[in-house]
């Protein structure tokens, strides 16, 4: 079942994990990690720091005035800008470098092919930020292991690229040992040397704090950002389908949809949204009579997995979302499914995608129902997912060359900065026809995510070649940012007990298997009874002690 919490993206471990996600996709489901206590590093790892005690550690916020946006922040959402872009009106945020030349090595994962050393988008950044930059990309997919292995070294980077889904276990240890206390250098009006990192929101800031110091420059998320359903709107239209606005509504829709003989199924795995859908809470939260209750023990979180399951019972999931295999966004848009669960960035991703290819596609995102037809309870997404660090033992010049680079990567929209960081080099990655950048053969090979992964701005929609989908996306959030709510630990960095580590991965193989008929829920209630008694009980009871402590997040 899907975790019912909002996201960038979806979490690149298995949505069955919790009922938390993570934007995410790249998107906050597990738990974060960090102490409850001071911050010397004898001290334990274990719980969280969070509100007085947070706030004495956080960097002053300075908001940015550059670009105000057409679409302001409403409810939690991103904001959106859908004007055309204007070069000559792009403004510096970074009067002077920060950074002296001296030599920063980065260690980050990327998905695709590795920059060459030493290309001309390396260069250009690199003479704009005043920094020397040697990037260690590594393969994302097995970031988690490199990572690992990396932090059981004595050989650590200056700087790292940490992600919410690897943060179990020895890495999430390893966090407080290996990576260093930045309040020295970020701490209140010390920020400010850096305009860009002090523009970034608070609540932000707050789960970069790692074993009782900030510790993780963060990325910021939109609260209101969401795993998204969408749908193949002219398909609708055409079939004269009416947009389901109920669990019951869709799942006659989709028997009314689907026809394997014409290789046309309804949906792909709906998983991701069904929590939100039933209400499902995630990870731990409170009751209406005040009992603690981790996800897998609410009825909404049971009616999500039998509804799911309805779905593929009736055979309205495409055959290769069953076996779990292929890509799910291809066949959403070679029209052998009709609706299709991902992350926000997906609107822009396949509009542009098939904007040449097919000019009459057309994606829309399906507004979250409840499931008897009223409005959904969600969970607003985790402030942040994904953190650079800087090793502990740098030298000062390092820190700073390392804080000049995530401040020049955090540069708002409008800006020289950011134009450089998204698209490099104007005539060399990219050239601007009315308003639009495209980039060359050699900005698709450079400009991919090395940069953009050590810091960024507050959360917001831009695509100057399709301004109607940011506007979409930013209107989108607003809605759905109505219906949600904070969970318990919302806005905090929790750092679970090494013992309790394997809890978690319990049930995900069991879920996958319910959902597609191979298990009883008779198996799914005592799987969560075995949960209870190998630790789970006593997971709560840490977690009562935590929140009693600190507070609830909402």
């Amino acid at each position: 079942m899907t975790p019912n919490v909002a996201s960038s993206g979806p979490s690149r471990r298995s949505f069955l994990a919790t009922t938390a996600i993570a934007t995410a996709a790249v998107a906050g489901g597990i738990p974060l990690l960090t102490s409850c206590s001071g911050g010397s590093d004898g001290e334990s790892r274990e719980g969280a720091t969070t509100g007085k005690a947070a706030d004495k550690l956080l960097p002053t916020f300075v908001a940015s005035t550059v670009a105000k946006p057409d679409i302001p922040s409403k409810n939690g959402s991103s904001a959106g800008y859908t004007g055309k872009l204007e070069l000559a009106a792009l403004v510096t945020s970074v009067p002077a470098k920060l950074g002296t030349g001296a030599p920063l090595k980065v260690m980050s994962p990327l998905w695709g092919t590795p920059p060459k050393p030493g290309c001309d988008y390396y260069k250009a950044v690199d003479a704009a930020a005043g920094t020397a930059v040697t990037w260690q990309n590594q393969d994302g997919n097995t970031y988690a292991q490199k990572l690992g292995a990396v932090l059981a070294s004595s050989s650590i980077p200056d700087m790292v690229v940490v992600p919410n889904w690897i943060l179990d276990g020895k890495i999430a240890n390893a966090v407080t040992t290996k990576f260093m206390d930045l309040g020295p250098y970020l701490q209140g009006d010390k920020v400010k040397k850096y305009p860009n990192l002090a523009a970034i929101p608070s609540d932000s800031w707050r789960m970069g704090i790692f074993g009782g110091a900030v510790r993780g420059i963060p990325m910021p998320t939109a609260p209101a950002s969401s795993i998204t359903p969408y749908y193949r709107k002219d398909i609708f239209e055409a079939k004269g389908y009416t947009v389901p606005k109920s669990a019951d509504e869709f799942l006659a829709w989709a028997k009314d949809a689907t026809s394997a003989k014409a290789k046309v199924w309804a949906c792909g795995d709906m998983a991701w949204i069904s929590g939100a859908v039933f209400g499902a809470a995630p990870d731990w939260n409170f009751d209406d009579k005040g009992q603690l209750r981790y996800g897998i023990e609410w009825p909404e979180y049971l009616e999500a997995l039998e509804w799911t399951r309805k779905l593929f019972d009736a055979g309205v999931v495409h055959p290769d979302d069953r076996a779990r295999s292929g890509d799910a966004g291809q066949r959403f848009t070679s029209g052998q499914i009709l609706t299709w669960v991902s992350d926000a960035s997906a609107w822009y991703v396949k509009a542009a995608e098939q904007a040449a290819a097919n000019p009459e596609f057309q994606i829309e995102a399906m507004d979250i129902f409840g499931a008897d037809g009223g409005n959904p309870t969600m969970y607003a997404s985790s402030p942040a997912n994904i953190w650079s660090m800087i090793r502990k033992g740098a030298s000062k010049e390092t820190v700073e060359n390392a804080l000049a680079a995530a401040d020049f990567a955090a540069a708002p929209y409008g800006t020289k900065e950011r134009m450089l960081v998204d698209y490099g080099v104007e005539g060399t990655h990219y050239t601007v026809k009315d308003g639009v950048p495209v980039k060359s053969d050699q900005g698709n090979t450079e400009v991919i995510n090395a940069w953009g992964m050590l810091a960024a701005p507050a959360p917001y929609f831009a695509h100057p070649d399709l301004p109607d989908i940011a506007r979409k996306q930013a209107e989108y959030q607003q809605r759905m940012g109505a219906f949600m709510k904070k969970g318990a630990t919302y806005g905090m960095k929790v750092i679970e007990p090494s013992r309790y580590a394997n809890l978690r991965s319990q049930h995900e193989q069991l879920q996958i298997d319910f959902v597609r008929g191979n298990k009883k829920m008779s198996d799914v209630q005592a799987a969560i009874s075995t949960w209870r008694s190998s630790g789970g009980d006593k997971l709560r009871d840490w977690y009562k002690e935590l929140l009693d402590k600190n507070g609830s997040g909402n």
